[in-house]
């Protein structure tokens, strides 16, 4: 095998988010419910004999060392594996959105140069790997739709119901680290349990960071304003700035407002490329 071409890397939304706590190095506890989309990212991946990793950007620019470079770079170093890789990044998935687009593409990349360079690691070596890279990446790997807890390490899966969903992103990008450092941000929500969440899918709870996003960039406002003038419950998803609603019929894309970037997305049951690491020893809940 010498390239694996067209592997996806789909983005997530927060269905909720909750801070519970903060401990003592300052990492904040949360709640969540992930759940995979599919508005994806794709990549090319063709082995390299010299041992380099190089990318191209097939859409827009992306930093100089993004997640899908240092991916390939950490996995070469845990394996010793002395092939490298040239990969080529279609970005669809936008930045600064909450939807773990980079974080994806890391997670599709370890998947696809376990196959391409024949390391057979299991999927429980990958999460490890994946973890140092960034905290949602173990669960781009786990391939399901996950109830997360603690600092983001901590997944169960979970049954998430199928659903239509809009999605809004705005012009402006938000900095995580800008919201996590706010004094006025709610860090003190009741625990909340997987039944509590189950009676009601898409209206459980809150996003304890949405109203510090939305005082930090104020697309957002204009994008739960578009959504719920079209009769939609708006919600921030992540750390924003994007936001979603779920749609019972199709929606009128004929008057979007400027600056407002609109998809409509369908949630999947399974990542496109769950099974490509053997599972074997993995329990639930040990990312």
């Amino acid at each position: 095998m010498q390239a694996i071409y067209d592997v996806p890397a789909p983005a997530k939304l927060n269905l909720f988010l909750h801070i519970v706590g903060q401990r003592d190095d300052g990492y904040h506890l949360l709640q969540s419910v992930f759940t995979l989309i599919d508005w994806a990212d794709t990549l090319h991946l063709e082995i390299r004999r010299d041992g380099q990793i190089t990318r191209e950007d097939l859409a827009w620019e992306l930093p100089p060392d993004d997640l899908s470079t240092r991916a390939a770079r950490a996995l070469q170093q845990a394996s010793g594996c002395a092939l490298g890789v040239h990969i080529g990044v279609l970005k669809s998935v936008p930045a600064q959105a909450g939807m773990g687009g980079g974080s994806s593409d890391a997670a599709s990349v370890l998947l696809a140069l376990n196959r391409l360079w024949n390391l057979r690691l299991p999927l429980a070596t990958l999460v490890k790997i994946g973890l140092r890279l960034g905290a949602d990446v173990p669960f781009f790997l786990g391939g399901r739709n996950a109830w997360v807890e603690g600092i983001g390490e901590k997944i169960t899966p979970i049954f998430v119901p199928q659903a239509s969903l809009l999605v809004v992103k705005p012009d402006q990008g938000l900095d995580t680290r800008l919201i996590f450092a706010d004094a006025g941000l709610k860090r003190d929500s009741e625990t909340a349990i997987i039944s509590g969440f189950a009676a009601n899918a898409y209206g459980f709870g809150r996003n304890d960071l949405q109203p510090v996003a939305q005082r930090l960039c104020p697309g957002i406002d204009r994008a739960i304003a578009w959504l719920n003038s079209q009769g939609l419950n708006a919600r921030m998803t992540g750390s924003g700035s994007a936001v979603f609603a779920k749609v019972l019929h199709a929606p009128d894309l004929h008057n979007v407002p400027p600056g407002l970037q609109v998809r409509q997305c369908r949630s999947l049951e399974v990542h496109p490329l769950a099974g490509w690491a053997d599972s074997e020893g993995l329990s639930v809940g040990s990312f």
